[in-house]
């Protein structure tokens, strides 16, 4: 049994002051996508959202770069052509000092800073080895400027620093597209709202909506908080949050949810949920806490790239005094290559590998209705050998349905279904009201003279013919024969059905067999996890024969039936006992001890309730082929962590003996090390949005002009 991540109350905190900033800026300005920690670990003010970070590191790029132009004229190294004179009458060397000096001071600060609070903190990071790098070639061409003979480096450590702002700036806006599924959700919610005020309408930020609030809602109109239908009817596409496509009828009494859309009709609402308590807020902060979340695997990358930038440190300074005190190479190229060492060793790749596509998946399944909690849960669904589905509401519709119709010959199914109905017109029976749900769209015949039969069923007359409906026994008193419409019925029986006899004019019409039906697509969605290698249990109250029918028809693997709800979590320990890595898929309430016990807990069918403390993973919709949608999201998100990973190892090996000069007389460059080491981290980033791109089963494409849904097939 796992134990499970609390939700931190500054992810509730950024998700409400994310929704209220957004509201109150009325879309004039970008939501705060990005943790205070974040900034902090980039060496960024407190507070800056990824937008203003990605734009703050594109004017120092442009910055630095405007100054390194001049320097590489005018620098020794360029060679390119004889340089003009430098201004004022200026050494060389000064004006380079000038020059340099503006291309580095202010462009590198956010990495001094970030340097400086990770030294404090005692971690060795990224930004370290970027003042290693650059800070070296810079303060010892100062150093040679005024102090000492020697070589300056004011060319290499700018050129140095253009590519590695470059490289962080294309980094961060490939950071700000992963979070485009939170900015997408919050850009659902309307800026303004229309409320009665002293009896008046008046419009207002969304933000100032209190609880108990009358809202009024018209035809287009985005409804704007969370809250309950007083007067009024419509219907609301609430598509773009849990993703079912019909439109809702709401009527007095309903719930609305806020950030959908009113289609017909104009209605008003009691406001009973605002700000951060909202369904959209609710969300927002899952999908935050996710992405700011760590898997397994990115514990284990943070801890290398510590270790990296500690080995980088190590064998840059072996670089050095092998090649100058043992080898006797000039200072120059010594210096040269130990910087070289310091670039091409920062652990950007490494460090990016799983966040960013832990950033991308959660994001893409929240566009599906699929919440992931937390990165363990992301990972940990890959590992799954059986899923355990409760079978009342997620295999199967938790309603009687009229799953099969038998005639006697020469009857068609439609008599048999609109005589049924017509008994049952007006009735609330379970049974009856399944009876009249299946024969709608038919022409049903009036009846008079209803009566019921206590125990056994009800009578009436149809155009002067007495009809009966009900069970055996109803049949048996009366006198009907079923003929060879026995057979069928004991079979119907036998599979745990319940069977409705339909008698008219004195003979046995029919039988209407009635059971919990399978959802549309629970059979693919069985056959399609036994297809990813993962057995299906089912888990019922249902006695075994109902069971072991169900489990037929759907093909699953286990049976668990006759199991009461307190002995839920002790049939998935019985699983985990055998040494399977267990999902268990429920309603979230009843089976909260299950969802709790599992490897992974499924919530399915939680609408806007996304905030169930027993599930790792929360299924808005009650389409058990999210469940797929999960599982394939989650093994797609892993390879694309993996890749990255290896990737990013194998660079680290290739590149610290060529940095160090091992392979000499083949060398590379300091610049060209930053341009290996930023092209690096540019190729990671770049394979976590492909995952965008990637078709899954379960998994919709959507269109980031429009935060709806548009489905792509499932291969079935």
């Amino acid at each position: 049994m796992r134990t499970r991540p609390h939700a931190a109350e500054r992810a509730e905190t950024a998700a409400a002051q994310a929704l209220h900033e957004h509201a109150m800026e009325a879309h004039g300005g970008a939501p705060r996508l990005m943790s205070d920690d974040t900034a902090h670990e980039m060496g960024h003010g407190a507070g800056m959202d990824m937008q203003a970070m990605v734009r703050d590191m594109r004017n120092r790029f442009w910055i630095s770069l405007a100054f390194t132009v001049p320097i590489f004229i005018y620098s020794p190294m360029g060679n390119m052509f004889t340089p003009p004179a430098p201004p004022f009458g200026l050494d060389l060397n000064v004006w380079l000092f000038f020059l340099a000096s503006a291309a580095i001071l202010y462009p590198v600060w956010p990495f001094f800073v970030a340097a400086v609070r990770a030294l404090r903190n005692g971690i060795l990071n990224m930004a370290v080895l970027v003042i290693l790098s650059v800070g070296t070639g810079y303060l010892f061409s100062v150093g040679a400027t005024f102090f000492f003979e020697g070589e300056q480096f004011y060319e290499a450590a700018a050129v140095l620093l253009v590519f590695i702002l470059l490289g962080h700036w294309l980094e961060m806006r490939a950071r700000a597209g992963a979070s485009e599924a939170i900015r997408a959700l919050l850009d659902l919610a309307p800026p303004m709202a229309t409320v009665l005020r002293d009896g008046r309408e008046i419009e207002i930020p969304t933000a100032e909506v209190l609880v108990g609030d009358a809202v009024v809602i018209r035809p287009g109109n985005k409804i704007p908080v969370d809250g309950t239908v007083t007067e009024g009817s419509s219907l609301v596409d609430e598509s773009m949050l849990t993703g079912e496509s019909m439109p809702v009828e709401k009527k007095p009494s309903d719930t609305v949810i806020g950030a959908t859309i009113n289609k017909s009709g104009t209605f008003r609402y009691t406001a009973t949920k605002v700000g951060a308590d909202t369904a959209l807020a609710q969300i927002v902060k899952l999908v935050q806490e996710a992405q700011n979340s760590k898997a397994p695997a990115q514990l284990l990358a943070d801890r290398a790239s510590q270790w990296l930038v500690l080995a980088a440190i190590v064998i840059g300074l072996l670089t050095f005094s092998i090649w100058f005190w043992w080898i006797g190479q000039p200072l120059l190229f010594a210096m040269t290559l130990t910087i070289t060492v310091f670039v091409i060793a920062c652990p950007d790749a490494l460090g990016l590998a799983t966040p960013m596509a832990i950033m991308v998946g959660t994001g893409l399944g929240a566009m599906n209705g699929i919440l992931f909690k937390n990165a363990a849960a992301l990972e940990d669904a890959t590992k799954l050998d059986v899923i355990i589905f409760d079978k009342t509401g997620t295999l199967t519709v938790g309603q009687p349905e009229v799953v099969d119709v038998v005639t006697a010959k020469g009857v068609p199914v439609d008599d048999v279904l609109t005589t049924a109905a017509s008994v049952e017109q007006g009735s609330d029976h379970p049974l009856a009201l399944a009876i009249v749900r299946r024969a709608s769209g038919l022409a049903v015949p009036k009846q008079t003279g209803f009566q019921n039969i206590e125990g056994m069923g009800a009578r009436a007359t149809i155009k002067e013919q007495a009809v009966f409906l009900g069970n055996r026994r109803l049949m048996e008193t009366q006198g009907f024969d079923l003929g060879q419409l026995e057979a069928d019925a004991r079979r119907l029986q036998g599979g745990g059905r319940t069977v409705v006899h339909v008698a008219r004019a004195g003979k046995v019409i029919g039988l209407i067999a009635i059971a919990d039906a399978p959802r549309p697509r629970a059979k693919a969605t069985v056959a399609k996890l036994r297809e990813l290698g993962i057995q299906v249990a089912m888990l019922t109250g249902d006695n075994l024969g109902t069971a072991q029918r169900i489990a037929k028809d759907l093909g699953l693997d286990i049976v668990l039936a006759d199991v009461l709800p307190g002995q839920k979590a002790g049939k998935v320990k019985e699983l985990q006992a055998q040494g399977k890595k267990v999902g268990m898929v429920g309603d979230g309430v009843n089976d909260a001890p299950a969802l709790t016990q599992a490897d992974v807990g499924f919530a399915i069918g939680a609408g806007t309730d996304v905030a169930i403390e027993s599930a790792d993973v929360v299924l808005m919709k009650s389409d058990p082929y999210d469940v797929v949608g999960a599982v394939e999201l989650s093994r797609a998100t892993l390879r694309k962590m993996h890749q990255n990973l290896w990737w990013a190892v194998g660079y680290n090996v290739i590149a610290f003996p060529l940095a160090a000069g091992v392979f000499y007389p083949l060398m590379i460059s300091p610049e060209i090390a930053a341009l290996a080491m930023s092209g690096s981290s540019a190729l990671v980033a770049i394979n976590a949005l492909m995952l965008k791109r990637t078709k899954l089963p379960g998994i919709a494409v959507y269109d980031t002009s429009r935060p709806v849904l548009r489905a792509v097939e499932a291969t079935i």
